[in-house]
C-alpha cells in the first residue's frame, strides 16, 4: 500500500465515488461522504458556471456541520473532477473556485496540465489524474499529478481496454504513490480485490446511480438493476472518447447498439449542444450485474462494507502459505 498523503490518508473505508455526469450533485457527494467513501462530482454539472460556488458552499458547509455534531466519525473528504481540454472553456474559472473553496482532492481527466496541479497544491489539494495506460500515468506523473486513477476495462464511461491486472501492474513497477482502480467495481469483495492487485483504493460509480440520491431518472436507475454486463456497449460515438454505455438507452434513442457508426475524435464536446443532444444516453460500466435494487447511498455503502469484511474473512480463513 502507498504512503498516503493527507487528505487521502483520511478516507474511512477504501473507496473513492467517482464523478457522474449529470448525475453527480451535492445530494450524493454528501451522502457518499458522510457514509465513509470520498464523494465526487464533475465541475461541468454545475450550470450555469456560476452554480458551482453556491454547491461547493453547500457542500463544505454540510460536511462541517456533520463533523461538528460527529467528531468520532467524520465525513470522508470530498472530489470535484475537472475535464482538461480544450473544448472544456469554463476551466480556468472552475479551478478558481476550488482553489477559493479549497477542494480536498481534484480529480483531472482527458488531460494533464502542471499549472492545473499547482493550483491545487497552493492550498495543500491532491490531484488524482484518470489514464487508460502506462504511457499516460507517465506523463501524469510527470506533470505533478499526486496520484493515478487506473481506468481499465469494464469502467462507466470514458473507459480504457486494459485488464486492471494488466494495468496495476505495469504502473506499480515504478510508482509508488496513490492509485485507484476504476473498472466493473460494485461489490465489497471487488474493493478488496483491487486493494490485493496493487491499488490503494476502489473508484466506484455505476452502481451509484441506482442509489435515491443521485440525480438519474428512475427509468435510467431501474435499467441498471435490470441489466448486465451484456448490456453494455463500448462506443465513441457520442462524445468522441471511448466509453461504456447501456444498450437499452442507445436503442430508445432509435439507434442499433450493435452497428453503431465511429466519430470523429478530434471533435470531442463535453459541455455543449453535442453533449445536450446524448444526454438521454446512459453510461454504465460491466459491474452492474451485482446492483440488483435502488437503495440508499448509506444502504449502499453498509452493504459494500459488510461484503469487504466478509471477503477479508474468506482469505484469512484459506490459509495458503
Amino acid at each position: 500500500m502507498s504512503r498516503l498523503p493527507a487528505p487521502l490518508n483520511r478516507l474511512p473505508f477504501p473507496v473513492i465515488g467517482s464523478p457522474l455526469f449529470i448525475i453527480s450533485t451535492p445530494k450524493l457527494v454528501i451522502a457518499q461522504c458522510i457514509a465513509g467513501v470520498a464523494g465526487s462530482m464533475p465541475a461541468l454539472n454545475a450550470r450555469p458556471a456560476e452554480q458551482l460556488e453556491e454547491w461547493l458552499i453547500e457542500i463544505t458547509e454540510a460536511l462541517a456541520k456533520h463533523n461538528q455534531a460527529h467528531p468520532e466519525q467524520p465525513a470522508a473528504p470530498f472530489a470535484i473532477n475537472q475535464i482538461v481540454h480544450k473544448s472544456n472553456d469554463r476551466l480556468e474559472h472552475d479551478m478558481a473556485m476550488c482553489v477559493k473553496y479549497k477542494v480536498p482532492i481534484i480529480i483531472t481527466s482527458l488531460g494533464a496540465r502542471e499549472d492545473i496541479n499547482a493550483a491545487a497544491h497552493s492550498y495543500g489539494g491532491v490531484v488524482l489524474h484518470d489514464v487508460i495506460n502506462n504511457k499516460h500515468a507517465h506523463k501524469a506523473i510527470e506533470k505533478g499529478a499526486d496520484g493515478l486513477i487506473a481506468v481499465a476495462a469494464g469502467a462507466g464511461g470514458h473507459a480504457g481496454v486494459k485488464s486492471p491486472f494488466a494495468l496495476i501492474q505495469e504502473i506499480r513497477q515504478w510508482f509508488d504513490g496513490p492509485l485507484v482502480l476504476s473498472g466493473a467495481i460494485s461489490t465489497g469483495d471487488a474493493v478488496l480485490a483491487a486493494q490485493a492487485a496493487g491499488a490503494d483504493f476502489a473508484y466506484i460509480g455505476s452502481a451509484f446511480i441506482a442509489t435515491q440520491e443521485a440525480r438519474a431518472s428512475d427509468a435510467y436507475k431501474q435499467a441498471i438493476v435490470d441489466s448486465d454486463s451484456d448490456d453494455i456497449v463500448y462506443s465513441n460515438l457520442f462524445t468522441g472518447v471511448h466509453g461504456n454505455y447501456l444498450a437499452p438507452s442507445i436503442r430508445n434513442a432509435g439507434l442499433d447498439p450493435e452497428h453503431l457508426p465511429e466519430s470523429d475524435p478530434s471533435k470531442m464536446n463535453f459541455g455543449g449542444d453535442k453533449s445536450k443532444a446524448w444526454k438521454d444516453i446512459w453510461g454504465c460500466g460491466q459491474g452492474i450485474g451485482a446492483v440488483t435494487q435502488i437503495q440508499s447511498t448509506a444502504d449502499y455503502v453498509a452493504k459494500l462494507k459488510r461484503e469487504y469484511a466478509a471477503a477479508r474473512r474468506r482469505l484469512l480463513a484459506m490459509n495458503y502459505a
